[in-house]
């Protein structure tokens, strides 16, 4: 019979297969390079039992009792909610761009502004002296027709009027194309509720204004018979000088017979301390202190360390109808800006020294999402028409006058002249009264959107003033004054007190006020509100947020290798059916796939003794 041999496994050499297995599972169980969890019960669980967020800990210790895991979920992520709400509100708050107002006081020798003084009648200039002789005569049988006013002429009477020259027909022919007229109050529709009666009847004057066709017209009216006969003198006489081809024809400066003394910080002034220009309504103006070579310099606060000034307000061959007021008129501003003496100048009375106080003030505006200031005026969408620097004034009356070019074919006289641009006239531009009109109350409105476009600067700098008025001069000392000024200026004027005036613009003290803008949420204010909130609502620091970070990137990961799987179990085809008379045992069968993710599974070799049959093994037959 043949015999079955089996071996037996040394002990040793079991023990090392036993070693060499658990070796290798170790090896399995250590993290690699780049290892993501199998699932995402398994990441939620490393994160809240490792991360440093308090309150996570509370997901996953508690999960036998079912009621504190709800509860102390709602907590965790109603906290979490109620932290990015905070956040949202902090966001909002940067975003808004706010500001804090600072105030500075400095101590600093102040350099003196540009005075501008103007004699605050226009003149009759000996260039248009005939024309305005003749407007003065056609203004004269006006009013004796409308109010049966007779004006006294110093020059000829209206009965010459008709052996003028051509073009005295012309101008005729002008003021009677738009004449002054009486209507009743309650022809007109557009007059406010409350204007004030303008005579018994109730009577409202203005002139017309037509298109050039004649097809449209509108009546310019006006509450007061003053104000309308000096605008339509005023629309008449800017005609006459938009008609002089050449502006130097009006430069007539007589600084001499206006100015008669001219002091500062003790020191007698010069033509070197003074430009000259024409106003259409103010007449002749001196600009002090705005040559930027040499500018002055208060030494010391006080009336004695200012500008001193002695001027001459007499009303001699000045026009009458144009100007209804005596004295000077007075602006201060900073240099390298027009003298905008409508808006900010004041009138100085005859026989009244005015003392003018100031106080500079300096404003520094944040640019950029803090505020729509502009730097230079450079990003404003209107072309500057001034020869100076950006000023919201300055892009305002360059904006209007852009869009008069644009919409009536010529520039209003009191403006700059833009290139390629003429003064409106109506010898050339018949309806530009009408244009003008119609144009200024859409400006007013803000329809040009002027107002709009022209933005603050960043940088201003303004004077405070205040002033004080007293009798100049005194009743004692009048007649020695007088005296003086008749020795010296060839002063022979017959009202003494209503021929000059004396002013006094000084600095009330060194110290000036900066109003400037600071941020009052930075970055770094945001950082530390953002870090305050998550440290009140989960006790945590920066670290913790790249914690989550990463909770959400492995989670982002897990999801795309999961997709992918699927997607690649879906690509592969199914494995044939067992073929007949085959052992059916699911045991054998390899795993359907799923979308679950793979667990790891442990493979352990086990060694299975065979029996000891002795009886199988020959006998040895001994002999007794």
């Amino acid at each position: 019979a043949g015999s079955v041999k089996t071996g037996k496994m040394p002990e040793g050499e079991k023990t090392r297969q036993c070693k060499q297995e658990e070796q290798q599972q170790k090896e399995e169980e250590q993290e690699g390079l780049i290892e993501f969890y199998g699932s995402y019960q398994e990441l939620f669980q490393f994160f809240c039992s490792n991360t440093t967020i308090h309150g996570a800990i509370r997901l996953v210790c508690s999960k036998k009792n079912k009621m504190k895991t709800a509860f102390w979920s709602v907590l965790f992520f109603l906290t979490f909610g109620l932290m990015y709400w905070q956040f949202g509100i902090l966001y909002r708050e940067y975003f808004s761009y706010p500001v804090n107002l600072n105030l500075n006081l400095s101590s600093d020798r102040l350099t003196f502004p540009a005075v501008t003084l103007c004699t605050l009648n226009p003149y009759r200039y000996s260039a248009i002296r005939k024309k305005l002789d003749e407007l003065d005569q056609i203004t004269h049988q006006t009013l004796l027709d409308l109010y049966d006013y007779n004006m006294s002429l110093a020059r000829s009477d209206w009965s010459t009027l008709s052996t003028r020259k051509r073009s005295s027909r012309s101008l005729l022919h002008h003021v009677q194309r738009h004449p002054l007229r009486r209507q009743k109050r309650d022809n007109l529709v557009n007059l406010p509720e409350n204007s004030p009666s303008v005579d018994k009847n109730d009577w409202k004057i203005g002139f017309v204004l037509c298109s050039e066709n004649n097809k449209d017209c509108f009546h310019q009216a006006y509450s007061s018979g003053v104000d309308a006969v000096r605008e339509w003198y005023s629309f008449h006489y800017i005609n006459i000088l938009a008609q002089m081809p050449d502006a130097k024809a009006l430069d007539e400066s007589d600084f001499e017979n206006f100015i008669y003394a001219c002091r500062f910080n003790e020191a007698t002034c010069d033509k070197a301390n003074y430009t000259h220009f024409h106003h259409p309504l103010y007449g002749n103006c001196y600009t002090f202190n705005d040559n930027s070579s040499s500018l002055w310099t208060s030494s010391l606060p006080g009336i004695n360390n200012g500008l001193s000034l002695v001027v001459r307000t007499e009303q001699n061959d000045f026009i009458p109808l144009l100007s209804t007021v005596t004295g000077a008129r007075v602006m201060v501003h900073d240099q390298n800006e027009p003298a905008f003496m409508d808006d900010g100048g004041f009138n100085v009375r005859p026989g009244i020294e005015t003392s003018i106080s100031m106080r500079k003030e300096m404003t520094v505006r944040l640019g950029g999402s803090y505020s729509d200031c502009t730097e230079d005026g450079r990003d404003v969408p209107v072309q500057n028409l001034y020869s100076s620097r950006y000023t919201e004034q300055v892009c305002i009356r360059s904006c209007f006058q852009l869009n008069m070019v644009e919409r009536c074919g010529c520039a209003y006289y009191f403006y700059p002249l833009p290139a390629g641009a003429e003064y409106c006239d109506y010898t050339k531009h018949i309806a530009w009264g009408y244009c003008y009109y119609k144009l200024l109350a859409e400006f007013k409105a803000d329809v040009l959107g002027c107002f709009h476009k022209c933005r603050k600067p960043c940088k201003m700098t303004e004077y405070q003033l205040s002033a004080g008025y007293s009798r100049w001069p005194s009743a004692v000392s009048e007649d020695w004054v007088f005296y003086m000024l008749s020795q010296q200026n060839k002063y022979n004027i017959t009202s003494k007190r209503n021929g000059v005036a004396k002013v006094n613009i000084f600095f009330e003290e060194w110290n000036y006020k900066t109003n400037g803008e600071s941020p009052a949420f930075t970055v770094v204010t945001l950082l530390s509100q953002l870090g305050n909130q998550w440290s009140l609502w989960f006790g945590s620091s920066v670290l913790s947020v790249m914690e989550l970070a990463e909770l959400i990137l492995d989670f982002i990961a897990i999801t795309f290798i999961l997709a992918l799987r699927w997607f690649h179990s879906r690509q592969q085809p199914s494995p044939p059916g067992p073929p007949p008379n085959s052992h059916d045992n699911t045991a054998f069968q390899d795993e359907a796939p799923g979308l679950s993710a793979p667990h790891r599974f442990t493979v352990e070799a086990v060694v299975t003794m065979l029996p000891s049959y002795n009886s199988l093994e020959p006998r040895e037959v001994g002999h007794e």
